[in-house]
């Protein structure tokens, strides 16, 4: 008698490696044949405020990157990556009962509408296990001081309670993997992708991360971390991992790893210390991201007082195109524009920006950050802007930058604002015309 065979769907999303992906090796340990599918992103804020978060080129030439990448390593394992059209939950639906599949592994990322997918799966399809595995934080769950409903209320007191606990090891690549079925399903291939952006700052794909990894850690440049981690342009003022973090070609296990090597063989001070505390603050937001869901996304954030801002769409235009009264500002949207990356005190300034002197919603910053940045995570990009805009984990409320002080900081002799054009901006926030004043009747 012919045993039954364990047939599964690895569902790539942000976890693009080989290279210590848990949920990948998990699978590979009891699938007999295996396909391997990723889902376009769709936007992680259109189910909540339906604000518009079609991805732009930077960040789609990034991603296709490497997803290519990502099926030409699968492919030396005889396997390949399938990019499916469609709704994912019909599609693997389909998957489930043309192909007999009776396990879906997954990564355990922050996004809700793959929870909301996996939830609607397992009411449909009892039959078919589901393993959801963390692949994206340092710390596994059960390794945590506290319940997840109990997380600390700031950063400050999450790092006490955590940053002396052991971080997760790294686990090696599988060394074999499942085959695909015999008759392969007629999904889109990664081959018929859109033409990509050959140019930009970053090439994605989990061996130009590794690349990146090494490179960085070869010089002395997390030495002085600390010291320059605050410039707003530059190749080496920061670690750069970001985007590659972001789309899981590296896991911050790995980062980690590198970190305490250089620690161990060149100084240990610091600034090495802040670049893991920098990760610590992504660590606190992968948490904060999984204890609040949807109020992520919500105006209010997780307090009960919605912020006093508005939406003004001449204001929000300007802040998009960098032609606001503010050149530090301007030059930062610029450079986002025409870059798909930012400097973390630039997106700091922005965001205070749109907030504070132009009184906007920080939902639509958030949102236009997703559409742009090639290193967008979910629970960063949202957290941050809660956090900023006095709506998230910050105890002393909203955060207002003074824009004159931070570039007389940051950029005093304003070359950073002439290469990108920030002073091309303009003097009004708002325009008033004859045609916006109310006609009344003569009588």
């Amino acid at each position: 008698m012919e045993m039954t065979k364990n047939k599964g769907i690895y569902w790539f999303s942000t976890d693009l490696r080989l290279t210590d992906n848990p949920g990948l090796s998990a699978a590979a340990g009891i699938l007999d044949e295996m396909l391997c599918i990723y889902f376009y992103p769709r936007g992680s804020a259109q189910s909540t405020n339906n604000l518009s978060t079609h991805i732009t080129s930077h960040r789609h030439s990034f991603l296709c990157q490497s997803l290519v990448a990502l099926d030409h390593n699968l492919q030396s394992m005889g396997q390949h990556l399938s990019m499916p059209r469609g709704d994912p939950k019909e599609v693997i639906t389909d998957l489930v009962k043309n192909y007999q599949v009776n396990h879906l592994f997954c990564s355990d990322d922050i996004d809700p509408y793959r929870h909301a997918v996996c939830q609607a799966l397992r009411d449909e399809l009892p039959q078919l296990k589901i393993s959801i595995v963390s692949d994206n934080r340092l710390y596994a769950e059960s390794s945590l001081p506290f319940p997840i409903s109990e997380l600390p209320g700031s950063f400050s007191k999450f790092r006490r309670k955590v940053e002396d606990i052991s971080t997760q090891n790294s686990v090696p690549a599988p060394q074999v993997l499942p085959p695909p079925p015999d008759k392969s399903p007629d999904l889109t291939w990664c081959s018929e992708l859109p033409p990509l952006n050959a140019g930009g700052l970053f090439k994605g794909g989990e061996s130009a991360g590794v690349k990146h990894l090494q490179n960085y850690f070869s010089g002395e440049y997390a030495s002085t971390y600390k010291q320059t981690r605050n410039h707003l342009d530059g190749t080496n003022e920061s670690t750069q991992l970001s985007p590659w973090l972001a789309n899981g070609c590296l896991s911050v296990r790995q980062v980690v790893s590198r970190l305490r090597q250089y620690e161990l063989e060149v100084t240990s001070n610091e600034s090495t210390y802040w670049i893991f505390f920098e990760l610590l603050w992504r660590e606190y937001f992968q948490w904060y991201a999984k204890k609040y869901g949807d109020q992520l996304f919500a105006f209010s954030g997780i307090n009960e007082i919605a912020p006093t801002t508005s939406f003004y769409p001449e204001r929000f235009n300007k802040w998009c195109h960098g032609t606001t009264p503010f050149p530090i500002v301007n030059a930062c949207m610029r450079q986002l524009n025409e870059t798909g990356y930012m400097s973390n005190r630039g997106r700091q300034l922005v965001a205070s920006c749109l907030v504070n002197e132009l009184e906007l919603d920080w939902r639509y910053g958030a949102s236009y950050m997703e559409q742009q940045l090639i290193d967008f995570d979910i629970a960063s990009n949202w957290g941050n802007w809660q956090y900023l805009a006095g709506v998230g984990a910050d105890p002393r409320g909203r955060r207002h930058f003074n824009l004159d002080k931070q570039t007389q900081l940051y950029d005093p002799e304003h070359s950073f604002i002439h290469r990108w054009q920030g002073f091309q901006g303009t003097d009004q926030l708002d325009s008033v015309d004859a045609a916006d004043w109310p006609i009344t009747q003569a009588h």
